[in-house]
């Protein structure tokens, strides 16, 4: 079991799936539009030469420093793995996983029996806030 991973029992006794302290987050972070420029998959040439947004790169790597984990998961194909983790490496970003194929055309709504926090990214990586916000949620 992963260390930071916390077992859990449902009410019969049967285990349920594991869990990660309150202090530690699961990040899942898109690459394209998000770390470097919008590049699309029917251009990959571009994929080797955009460069990182400097605070997205402080951000992620000071987030990993603190425990928390990084995944990368992004439109990208498996066809773009290796040279998106070699373009991952030659910036220093650090990360735990890379998630190849998420859906493209944006307008997500991700259903979870965990916690699901989600945060629209407009332009800069800076430390995370609370605000409030009104959000769907299933009918009790």
């Amino acid at each position: 079991m992963n260390q930071n991973l916390k077992e859990l029992k449902g009410e019969n006794g049967a285990l349920l799936s594991p869990i990660l302290p309150e202090n530690i987050k699961n990040y899942l972070i898109d690459i394209d539009g998000t770390i470097t420029e919008d590049v699309p998959n029917e251009e990959p040439e571009r994929m080797v030469t955009c460069e990182p947004f400097p605070d997205a790169l402080e951000t992620l790597n000071k987030w990993y420093d603190q425990g928390h984990i990084i995944c990368f998961f992004t439109s990208r194909t498996e066809e773009h793995r290796s040279v998106t983790e070699a373009w991952l490496e030659k910036h220093n970003f650090k990360y735990h996983s890379l998630l190849m194929g998420k859906p493209r055309g944006g307008n997500y709504h991700w259903i979870d029996n965990h916690m699901v926090k989600a945060t629209r990214f407009k332009g800069k990586f800076t430390d995370l806030i609370l605000q409030e916000k009104t959000i769907e949620v299933f009918k009790p």
